[in-house]
């Protein structure tokens, strides 16, 4: 093996053989999870017009008093009459605000003026029809004073025409594909979905649901690291069991270098005499790119290119192949799409002590929780490579440096969440 390289060269090497993918365009509404390959500028102002905040009277601004009410605005209706010193219109939220009309009064705080009140005001005999007829439309209303813009909305407000609202490179979630259908987007330029190929070498390999031979277990790899491709954004493009002999490794491989964006084999990458991983691929004409990281767990860890294609050779372990999908690969899947690559990291206090490799970085599994002086990681419990259970409820990894004795309880150590 060569000499072995940190996480951080590692993930340089790897992120410096992507080229991203072209470009699709989506309908909005298939959009969730993609990358945008697009920067979207709003052709409009959001809101469009001067809007209401809330139910109650459009008025000009000025001192309180009675004013007539003479005409309705609802959202998607509004009023046809205008309003001046003395009249007002009954609104709606978010319908457009008349025109006179430079503030809104809401409707807890208008007082009805009761019909015997009104003698003499020219609305007095439609009021008195309107209640006859069992309507409580009050055609006279007492108003506070108001200053121009109370509860008004402005035109531009959240967004102003021209301007650029998503920019390339952004994950769309929900607030994203809401503001795309604000300004009126119904597609959406996106980086196409990396295509996956997920190999999974061993004989002692079966698929759950069957009954377990002698020297056979469930194998868990493919479960886990096709969900965490789907989760980066990945589409995979097929899954497969590969029996531990050269040929069939070999042959394997030859039929997906060719079709796949990235290519990931689980197992098969270490020194013994049935890992025939490393040697097929080289055949093959991957170029290695590098071969063992100075990580527990996950040091024999390889990559390579062939043309656009990424090849990952990830260990057999469970918990090792998908720590080092989520230090490795994960990063290469964001950058195909064109997304930000970068590890969300932050540093957390760790509760309990943790033994220091000599020779290599540790990522132990840890569960975060917030505190007032900041975030605290406490281990997941047993660390083997094996024990797939020590990523259930992992919030983070713990990236420990490598030395000698503990780390204690209270020391601050980088933590890259998952």
């Amino acid at each position: 093996m060569a000499e072995l390289i940190s996480i951080d060269e590692a993930r340089h090497r790897v992120l410096e053989a992507v080229r991203p993918l072209t470009a699709d365009t989506i309908p909005l509404a298939a959009a969730l999870g993609r990358v945008l390959a697009e920067d979207v500028t709003s052709p409009i102002d959001v809101p469009p017009f001067d809007s209401s905040a809330m139910d109650g009277f459009a008025v000009a601004a000025g001192p309180g008093g009675e004013v007539d009410v003479i005409d309705e605005a609802r959202a998607g209706h509004p009023a046809r009459e205008s309003v001046a010193t003395g009249r007002a219109v009954r609104i709606s939220t978010g319908a457009e605000i008349p025109e006179g009309a430079e503030a809104v009064v809401p409707m807890e705080r208008a007082e009805p003026v009761p019909a015997q009140a009104r003698a003499g005001h020219p609305g007095t005999r439609a009021a008195g029809a309107a209640e006859t007829a069992g309507h409580a439309a009050h055609d006279r209303v007492h108003v506070p004073a108001t200053e121009p813009g109370q509860n008004v909305r402005y035109a531009g407000e959240d967004i102003r025409a021209r301007e650029v609202v998503l920019r390339t490179g952004a994950v769309l979630g929900p607030a994203e594909l809401g503001v795309g259908a604000s300004v009126g987007r119904a597609e959406l330029r996106c980086s196409r979905r990396p295509q996956v190929a997920l190999l999974l070498t061993g004989d002692e390999l079966s698929p759950p649901g069957e009954r377990l031979g002698p020297g056979r277990i469930y194998g868990s790899n493919g479960i886990a690291l096709a969900a965490q491709v789907q989760r980066a954004g990945g589409e995979l493009l097929l899954e497969q069991t590969v029996p531990d002999t050269a040929e069939r490794t070999r042959t394997a491989l030859a039929g997906v270098l060719d079709s796949a964006d990235m290519v990931i084999v689980s197992g098969g990458v270490s020194v013994g005499p049935h890992d025939h991983v490393k040697d097929a691929l080289r055949e093959l004409g991957v170029e290695e790119r590098l071969w063992g990281v100075r990580l527990r767990p996950g040091k024999p860890t390889w990559f390579g290119v062939r043309d656009r294609t990424l090849a990952f050779g990830l260990p057999g372990n469970p918990v090792s192949a998908m720590v080092t999908f989520q230090l490795f690969a994960r990063p290469a899947l964001a950058a195909l799409q064109g997304a930000d690559p970068a590890a969300r990291r932050g540093v957390a206090v760790l509760d309990d002590g943790f033994p220091r490799n000599p020779r290599r970085e540790e990522a132990v599994r840890v569960r975060l929780r917030a505190a007032e002086d900041g975030w605290h990681a406490t281990s997941t419990g047993d660390q083997g490579s094996h024990m797939l259970t020590s990523m259930l409820g992992a919030d983070a990894l713990a990236l420990i440096d490598p030395g000698a004795g503990e780390v204690p309880p209270g020391e601050r150590v980088e933590v890259e969440l998952l």
